[in-house]
């Protein structure tokens, strides 16, 4: 008997063909469990240059998502300019190359979000969590306040910006806090429409540490799922990045509510001690079950209205290429 579309649309499963660009990796935050952050300095000017820009943007041909994600310059410093200038010179430089740019670089002035939300077809920034064990974990990190995230979070949707925000998983927090973070974005969803993703990501050590998720913690992370599918809007989007989620497993967690897989690059710059399954090996895994594997660009397509008309026709003719790809 021929499925329903409405049953072929349940088991779509979407990710963006990404390349990630690291303007700096040095950081005025200090978050306890960050192995991607270098101190910031004065003489901290090892900026990515536009020739290596170019040259990794060359190495994944096949990707339509330029993901700008850097370290911090603290808001007043002397080199915040010259940071937000090297943000906006790599979203052109994407855009140019026929890619879109996401940028999620930390908190943002109302004028710094507007100026790369007009080359940025999407932006993000993680919320993290409430409770102690965020609190603890964020002692020595001003931007991860929880008043400044949920600040930044609400100043997207008054510009009208598409945006992914999420959670990190398994730092201590209870159940309750994690459905209380949970309550708050759907509030924030409701109010202003555009939270297009909300990535739900376990927190893993890395180096001689780094370990899969075991039948407890993988036990526990399906229930924040399945409540997360119930609490958030049906229109946003719950993503798991599929290198933190042991992958004989993963259908797990779709059918528990994750339907989306976010950027996927063929290594993940912040946990590279968990190795990023590619595609193919994702279709594979995922047709065995029953689900097909979609690739999207990182404004999906309900949040492409809201873009700037020039944006969206750069959005559109990327999109038509994609498809032609798949």
């Amino acid at each position: 008997m021929k499925p329903l579309a409405s049953d072929v649309r349940q088991r779509l499963i979407t990710w963006s063909p990404s390349v990630t660009l690291v303007p700096t990796r040095h950081c005025f935050n200090a978050c306890d469990y960050c192995g991607f952050r270098l101190p910031l300095t004065a003489a901290a000017r090892d900026w990515l240059s536009d020739e290596q820009a170019l040259h990794l943007l060359q190495s994944r041909p096949w990707s339509s998502e330029v993901l700008l994600l850097s370290g911090e310059v603290a808001p007043g410093s002397t080199s915040r300019g010259a940071w937000l200038t090297r943000l906006l010179v790599l979203s052109r430089l994407a855009l140019r190359a026929g890619r879109l740019p996401h940028t999620n670089a930390g908190p943002l002035s109302r004028h710094e979000m507007a100026t790369l939300g007009r080359l940025n077809p999407s932006m993000g920034l993680m919320l993290e969590g409430l409770g102690p064990a965020h609190d603890a974990a964020h002692r020595h990190a001003p931007s991860k306040a929880l008043a400044v995230r949920l600040a930044q979070l609400e100043q997207a949707g008054r510009l009208g910006i598409p945006f992914t925000t999420g959670l990190l998983l398994g730092l201590g927090e209870s159940r309750q806090q994690r459905r209380e973070a949970l309550e708050v974005l759907a509030l924030l969803q409701r109010q202003w429409g555009h939270l297009q993703e909300v990535i739900l990501q376990p927190w893993r050590p890395g180096g001689g540490a780094a370990m899969p998720l075991n039948r407890d913690e993988r036990a526990d992370l399906l229930e924040t799922i399945a409540e997360a599918r119930v609490l958030l809007p049906p229109e946003v989007h719950l993503q798991l990045p599929p290198n933190l989620w042991p992958l004989e497993h993963l259908c797990e967690a779709l059918e528990a509510g994750i339907d989306d897989l976010g950027g996927i690059d063929s290594s993940d710059v912040i946990n590279p001690d968990h190795q990023q399954p590619g595609p193919d090996q994702l279709r594979q895994v995922l047709a065995a079950d029953g689900w097909m594997l979609q690739p999207r660009l990182c404004v999906h397509e309900a949040w492409i209205p809201r873009l700037p008309a020039g944006l969206r026709r750069s959005v559109e003719r990327l999109s038509h290429r994609l498809v032609t790809a798949d």
